[in-house]
């Protein structure tokens, strides 16, 4: 049996609450969809500007969880490529039971519950690449457009990484809707989606992106390895499969291509990134430790 989670650090926040984390999944999810002009668009931009001072508390809390270890991480983009590596073994959530169990053990109802809630707190990740990549330097640019253009399968619809993932939805026939997730997953989407949208925290969602190639291929592995288990086809578990494979390359690239020459360029962006690395693990940390306690 899995400890209990280690919440303690966000008791008694407004921001770590089921409404809160709902009411920010829903303002994000309605703000991003295309739309057309509206008379009363003032209001709605009273109610974006204070949705936004929410939001960057919410941000703002995290980072102060993890600001005294961002700022001993090195500088130098050789020791802070290292450093941001060495997350794979040693950062939070990394070698977590849940996964094993998933992989041996879970039966295909509470494989579909873990599914859904991923499905649900899914941010996007092609869009989230998308958003990061606004005004970068050159280089780091182009590797995010490289990543963003294998998520978009190369320009094939059969490719594109989203479809695979409703195709996955529909084959296990789940619901993954706000209202049926829990905040911890709510939380590492709105999380995720407030460091693309907002250009004071680009250089954190480029480290939450990056932590994600970089530690992602494991998880995947085993969660594939369980569909399979409980029956699922290749082409049924292929998002699985080919995040278990595909994303240990982007991480060489995105490490090699991004991370690299951004420190080099300024050395100040490598406690941004280390900061929006360690959230994303601590909102993931989050996530299994809620999915372990529901699940077992």
């Amino acid at each position: 049996m899995a400890s209990q989670p280690n919440l303690d650090y966000k008791s008694g926040s407004q921001f770590f609450t089921d409404s809160f984390q709902r009411g920010l999944a829903h303002w994000n999810r309605e703000r991003l969809q295309p739309g057309f002009p509206d008379a009363n668009w003032q209001k709605t931009l009273e109610r974006d500007l204070r949705m936004m001072r929410l939001e960057g508390g919410f941000i703002e809390e995290l980072r102060a969880e993890v600001s005294d270890e961002a700022a001993r991480v090195p500088t130098d983009p050789e020791g802070f490529v290292a450093w941001f590596e060495n997350l794979k073994l040693v950062g939070p959530g990394q070698g977590d039971p849940l996964f094993p169990w998933l992989a041996e053990e879970a039966t295909r109802d509470e494989l579909r519950w873990f599914f859904e809630q991923e499905a649900a707190g899914e941010a996007g990740f092609d869009d989230l690449v998308a958003l990061t990549q606004i005004k970068l330097p050159v280089q780091a640019k182009l590797e995010l457009a490289r990543n963003y253009w294998d998520e978009m399968g190369r320009g094939q619809a059969a490719g594109m990484h989203g479809p695979m993932l409703d195709g996955l939805v529909e084959t296990l026939a789940v619901n993954p809707v706000i209202e049926n997730t829990v905040w911890e997953s709510l939380a590492l989407a709105n999380a995720m989606t407030a460091m693309a949208t907002s250009r004071r925290y680009a250089w954190h969602s480029v480290g939450a992106l990056g932590v994600i190639e970089l530690t992602a291929p494991g998880r995947s592995a085993l969660v594939a390895q369980g569909l399979k288990r409980i029956g699922l086809s290749n082409r049924e578990r292929r998002y699985f499969d080919l995040h278990a494979v595909l994303d240990v390359k982007h991480s060489e690239d995105w490490n090699r291509e991004a991370l690299i020459p951004l420190v080099m360029e300024d050395p100040a962006r490598a406690t941004a990134i280390a900061e929006g690395a360690l959230i994303r693990l601590r909102c993931g940390l989050a996530c299994f430790e809620r999915y372990r306690t529901t699940l077992w």
